[in-house]
């Protein structure tokens, strides 16, 4: 029968819009204003300071909708954001330094909606409120840590092979091995020459001196390297340290952008990402004397490094891991109740560790922790200089030969435990990074760019929806439909990707796609007009126009889709936010208008005999 949709289109239609309004249900609910508390070093959140928490907000007569302690947080919610201020300003005077005290957003979804996976459309900086960092990236300690590996490689691969060497050293961006005699390095020069692709050898034999030199292409692959593992590192630690819907990105040769959305304090929002650190694993050199060390008479191959607990202890020069081979790290506790840290390694680092302790059993190993702190200056290049501290925060006899798998211990404390496999799972920064943009977007400012989006698809709602029903009369109720169930889908989708961010950049994609959505229902209408003036009956009028329009319809959507994707490729922040929003818009839109204004048309008008269209 003509225009006569089958059940199962119908009930796919039906399905369809169910499940989009049910996801898109949750930002009816909206979110709360919270204060998130958590624990930095040497501090632990429990009952106690649950119990802390309650009392403060109670002596500055805050009446919460909720506090609960859930996974080693607290998340307080209050009424308003004049309450989430003050709240968080007295739990930061009844805390004290080592706690974390954060503003935040909580989605206030119903339990039994969350429990199907019912979130809001999740934020972006300029809706919600937050702090912007850009940060720069330490190339040239990126390249010598690169640099230092390269030189133990080089140090035990020549050593299986019995190649004596006088020292295997770093300068700049070559490796220097200085060989014994001119058998070692005519054995060496057989052995390095074309081994490591991205280096190129250079000889000289009149002192028997052999350089690996990196290429412009390896230290390009390098820095690129380091970037996408800080962005990496970075991501992990802030979603490990629970902050809601990061954005964390490359901008540029060396910079990195991290966007907190709901994070207002920019001290505390650094407390959050961490120290720039790198970790290390090195054997500790128990044959020579520290005391001498502090001296100032070092040993050859071997450093002096403090200790956290105090005093100095002397490290091999040699590294045998670092911390981007950690794949996991989890605390708990040895077989004599104290405090430890397991941890499991890459393939690659699992060798590495297990060459290295095959010798050493009952011999202490330590972890070295690394930060890099800002000196304020620059290089002749523009670059930022860092000054490196170190410090020995564990020293563990190896027990017996490690693998993937073994265990710190000598940890204070298990909150010191919990910190330290938080930092070990979340990754150590290949490289140092200095923070040399920080902007913070108050809440009542996004509160203002959310009101004013929402009115800008109001509006453009409105009067599509108005011109509609005057010049097209009921099928123009039935694009205003369409057009309605668009909206539902687009929020729906945007509640279900999990990597989806409204920003007001996608609102504006939004309001451009209430326009648009109605295009390919003005050209079904048009067409069915010229059917109907072409003296076709009513059904033929409306088969003919939906088959007609529809080779237009999809070639317009369809380069449209092309130009949205190619800008969520190549854009940024703001670029992206658009693409993603006019992408979902143009999919909903064609399903809308094409599958979902048929579907109702045929229900209404299919199958009958009518004389006249209201069209």
């Amino acid at each position: 029968m003509l225009n006569k949709f089958p059940l199962w289109k119908n009930l796919m239609v039906i399905v369809i819009l169910a499940m989009a309004a049910l996801y898109a249900l949750p930002n009816i609910y909206g979110e709360d204003y919270a204060v998130q508390i958590s624990a930095s070093r040497n501090a632990t959140v429990d009952t106690q300071t649950l119990g802390t928490v309650e009392q403060t907000l109670e002596d500055i007569a805050i009446q919460p909708k909720g506090v609960v302690l859930e996974e080693g947080q607290i998340l307080v919610r209050v009424n308003s954001d004049a309450e989430q201020l003050q709240a968080r300003d007295a739990l930061l005077r009844a805390l004290g330094t080592n706690y974390i005290v954060a503003l935040n957003l909580a989605p206030a979804t119903p339990d039994w909606l969350a429990d199907i996976g019912g979130t809001p459309m999740k934020l972006g900086l300029d809706l919600r409120g937050g702090v912007h960092f850009l940060m720069e990236v330490d190339m040239a300690e990126a390249t010598r840590k690169i640099q230092d590996q390269m030189r133990d490689t080089v140090r035990g691969e020549l050593r299986e092979e019995r190649i004596r060497s006088t020292s295997i050293r770093r300068d700049d961006s070559d490796v220097v091995v200085q060989l014994r005699t001119d058998e070692d390095y005519a054995a060496a020069e057989s052995y390095l020459n074309n081994r490591y692709p991205g280096y190129t050898l250079v000889e000289d034999e009149a002192t028997r001196t052999l350089r690996l030199r990196m290429t412009e292409a390896k230290l390009k692959e390098t820095q690129d390297y380091a970037i996408s593992q800080n962005v990496t590192i970075l991501r992990n630690r802030v979603n490990e340290l629970g902050v809601a819907e990061p954005v964390v990105q490359r901008q540029g040769a060396d910079r990195i952008v991290v966007q907190l959305p709901g994070v207002q304090d920019t001290a505390r929002a650094k407390e959050i990402l961490g120290a720039t650190a790198t970790l290390e694993f090195r054997m500790v050199d128990d044959e020579n004397s520290v005391y001498e060390a502090e001296q100032g008479r070092v040993p050859f191959g071997s450093e002096l490094f403090p200790n956290r607990n105090g005093g100095n202890t002397l490290l091999k020069e040699d590294v045998i891991l670092t911390g981007d081979h950690i794949v996991n790290a989890t605390s708990g506790f040895d077989e004599n109740q104290r405090p430890q840290v397991s941890i499991s390694l890459d393939g690659a680092g699992g060798d590495k560790m297990s060459l290295a302790t095959r010798d050493n059993v009952g011999k202490p190993m330590a972890t070295l922790f690394i930060e890099f702190k800002a000196t304020g200056e620059r290089d002749e290049n523009d670059r930022i200089i860092f000054e490196r501290n170190a410090e020995v925060i564990n020293v563990a006899t190896i027990q017996s030969r490690l693998g993937n798998n073994f265990r710190i211990t000598g940890i204070n404390s298990q909150q010191e435990a919990q910190n330290l496999a938080l930092l070990l799972r979340a990754g150590a920064l290949i490289a140092p990074i200095q923070i040399v943009e920080e902007r913070t977007l108050g809440p009542s400012l996004g509160k203002e760019n959310i009101e004013l989006g929402t009115q800008a698809i109001i509006w453009g709602f409105l009067l599509v929806i108005i011109f509609m029903v005057i010049y097209y009369k009921k099928f123009g109720l039935v694009a205003n439909l369409a057009l309605t169930a668009n909206l539902v889908l687009i929020i729906g989708v945007m509640s279900m990707i999990p990597g989806a961010t409204l920003t007001l950049p996608g609102m504006a994609g939004i309001v451009l796609t209430v326009g648009m959505a109605v295009d390919a229902n003005v050209l079904i209408f048009e067409r069915i007009r010229e059917e109907i003036k072409a003296k076709r009956s009513p059904q033929q009028a409306i088969h003919h126009g939906y088959d007609s329009a529809f080779s237009t319809i999809m070639d317009a959507n369809v380069t449209t889709l092309i130009v949205a994707i190619i800008l969520f490729a190549i854009g940024t922040g703001p670029v992206k936010g658009f693409a993603v929003t006019l992408a979902i818009g143009i999919i909903t839109s064609m399903f809308t208008a094409i599958v979902g204004t048929r579907a109702v048309i045929n229900a209404v008008w299919g199958g009958k005999r009518i004389d006249k269209l209201s069209v």
